[in-house]
C-alpha cells in the first residue's frame, strides 16, 4: 500500500467504523452534538498520530513479549495529555465529554493501528496511516452528529438553522433523534449506503445452506 493510500483509503474504502465497525461506543454517545463530535474527532486523531509516531520510533527496541504493554502505556500517556489540555483550555467540552476522552485508551482503532502499522512501518508511513484513520473516523462522527443535532434541535454548533416553533418558527424539536439508538440507525444507514456503492465491502455469509435433494417424479 502506497503512502497516499495510507491516507485516503480509511476515508471511505477502509473506514474503521463503517467497514470494521470499530469505535461504535463513542459514536453512539457523543454524536448528539456537533461540537462534541468535533472535539472528540480532534482528540482521537491526535492520539492516533502521537501513539503511532512514538511506537514506530521505538518498534525495533521492543521485545515482542512486552509490546502490548508499551503500546497501551504510550496510548494512555497521549490520552492523558489531551485530557489535561481539554480540562485546561476547553473545560466546557471536557465536562460534556467526561469519561469518553479517557476511553480512547480502549478504542480498538488506536491499538489496532499501533499493532498493524506502527510496529511494522516507518515514522512517515505510520503518521499518514494514523491521520487517515483519524480523519475517516472523524468523517463518520461529524456526519452522524450533523444529522442528529440538525433534526433533533434544529441547530448546528449551537446556531439556529431551523427556527423552532417555541420561538415563533416552524420546526419542532425531535427528542427521539437525540437518543443514542438513533445514532445506531444512522450509522447502519451509512454502512448500507457505502456497501451498496462499494459491493466489495459486503461480508460473505458464514455458511451457505445445503441444497435440498430433488424429488424424482413418478
Amino acid at each position: 500500500m502506497s503512502r497516499t493510500d495510507r491516507l485516503t483509503a480509511p476515508l471511505i474504502r477502509e473506514n474503521p467504523l463503517t467497514l470494521n465497525v470499530l469505535g461504535v461506543c463513542a459514536a453512539l454517545a457523543i454524536t448528539n452534538s456537533l461540537t462534541n463530535s468535533l472535539v472528540m474527532s480532534a482528540a482521537l486523531t491526535l492520539v492516533l498520530v502521537l501513539s503511532n509516531t512514538t511506537i514506530s520510533l521505538v518498534r525495533r527496541l521492543l521485545p515482542s513479549s512486552v509490546r502490548l504493554i508499551v503500546q497501551i502505556t504510550v496510548i494512555a500517556s497521549a490520552v492523558t495529555v489531551i485530557d489535561r489540555f481539554l480540562q485546561a483550555y476547553l473545560p466546557d467540552a471536557a465536562s460534556r465529554l467526561t469519561v469518553y476522552v479517557s476511553l480512547i485508551v480502549t478504542n480498538c482503532i488506536v491499538l489496532g493501528r499501533a499493532e498493524a502499522c506502527a510496529m511494522h512501518e516507518g515514522v512517515g508511513t505510520s503518521m499518514l496511516d494514523a491521520l487517515g484513520n483519524g480523519l475517516g473516523y472523524s468523517l463518520i462522527l461529524i456526519s452522524v452528529a450533523t444529522v442528529r443535532e440538525l433534526l433533533g434541535k434544529g441547530t448546528l454548533l449551537g446556531y439556529t438553522i431551523f427556527p423552532l416553533a417555541q420561538d415563533g418558527g416552524w420546526y419542532h424539536e425531535n427528542a427521539l433523534v437525540m437518543l443514542a439508538p438513533s445514532a445506531f440507525f444512522i450509522i447502519g444507514m451509512l454502512v448500507w449506503g457505502i456497501r451498496s456503492w462499494k459491493p466489495q465491502q459486503r461480508e460473505k455469509p458464514d455458511f451457505e445452506p445445503l441444497p435440498l435433494p430433488r424429488r424424482e417424479k413418478r
